[in-house]
């Protein structure tokens, strides 16, 4: 008698265990399933990101598909900044290319940039990947483009930079020293030249025209020399369809700020940059730095102040963004950590997780 009171037990008891390991196995199912949908808590349903492991880290912050286009600005600095790109290939698994257009033309005919959208759009062995090249801003949508790259570029006080592409013309830089320019042999000073007055000169206020098409585009207004639709225009690009625009007086907090957003593209830049002996290295061999009277001639063109508003622009939004991705701890700034959290998950099945 005993032995079948045993009996039936183990049979009631059998099923009842099958049923609590289904139970797991479906709230094992629901848990992935939130997991899969990209549902990340600080409680039980997902691992905090700083407790997981450095190959998870990476994991979880790639993107093999990324594409970066940075349409540099001459004499902004962009040589350096483009060299500690080169040097993270390696170390970060990245394409660098560059895009060289004939005779240095900074827009493009609607072919050109098909082509080249196409190519970019297309070429997916070459990922992630940094494409750079002194051009105006393309946009990509206006082909009917899938792909939509990450724009990134430098921004320099305008007058600074004409002065510095001034005497380049004539003297070269310390980056290739042997290389013959194309104003090689003329010494006249910049103040010399403004005093002349000669319009469309190398130091004619005309050529501070030169930040706001490259932030406003290929369109024929944007090159119309001190047209205010271009001016705006720039401005909504640099704020809408850029990711990070820097500044060359303070290039080493532009790059902070970049591995912060893009540690996939530029980790470990920020180290190169304090560290390396390359953070500035092409300087303008012989520089004169404009007179009182070269500089209030400047700061009366409307020219001028338009190519200011945009520096000045770009300047408070860069600064806007460092103030919220980046950190100070013991006078050195670096990126801040997480200040977001899923909590109190629900789905069809109720909650999930507080």
């Amino acid at each position: 008698m005993r032995r079948t009171i045993n009996m039936t037990s183990r049979r009631m008891w059998i099923p009842l265990a099958l049923l609590i390991i289904l139970g797991f196995a479906i709230l094992e199912l629901q848990l992935l399933k939130v997991k899969s949908n990209g549902i990340y808590s600080s409680k039980t349903v997902v691992r905090d990101f700083a407790k997981t492991s450095e190959e998870e880290k990476h994991t979880f912050m790639d993107d093999s598909s990324t594409v970066v286009l940075y349409n540099r600005v001459p004499k902004t600095g962009s040589t350096t900044f483009t060299n500690f790109v080169y040097d993270s290939c390696k170390r970060n698994g990245i394409y660098v290319l560059h895009i060289n257009t004939t005779k240095n033309s900074h827009i493009m005919s609607v072919q050109d940039q098909y082509k080249l959208i196409q190519n970019i759009t297309d070429w997916r062995e070459y990922r992630p990947v940094f494409f750079h090249g002194h051009m105006a801003y393309l946009d990509f949508k206006r082909f009917g483009s899938p792909v939509t790259p990450i724009y990134i570029n430098i921004i320099r006080d305008p007058l600074d930079r004409l002065v510095s592409y001034y005497y380049f013309l004539r003297y070269g830089d310390d980056y290739r020293k042997g290389l013959k320019r194309a104003r090689q042999g003329d010494d006249t000073t910049f103040d010399e030249c403004v005093k002349k007055g000669r319009r469309n000169s190398d130091c004619s206020v005309e050529k501070l025209w030169l930040q706001i098409p490259f932030f406003c585009g290929q369109s024929a207004d944007c090159w119309d020399v001190g047209n205010e639709w271009a001016l705006q225009e720039a401005k909504r690009n640099l704020a809408n369809n850029y990711l990070l625009v820097g500044l060359t007086e303070n290039m080493e907090d532009f790059v902070v700020v970049l591995e912060a957003v893009l540690p996939r593209m530029f980790r470990g830049m920020t180290n190169n940059f304090r560290e390396g002996s390359q953070s500035h290295i092409r300087n303008t061999l012989h520089k004169v730095p404009p007179n009182e009277e070269t500089l209030n001639k400047f700061h009366s063109s409307k020219i001028w102040k338009m190519e200011m508003e945009l520096y000045n622009f770009a300047k408070n939004h860069f600064e806007f963004i460092k103030k919220q991705s980046t950190v100070l701890s013991k006078n050195v700034l670096k990126p801040a950590p997480k200040r977001f959290r899923y909590e109190k998950i629900y789905g069809p099945e109720g909650m999930i997780s507080n």
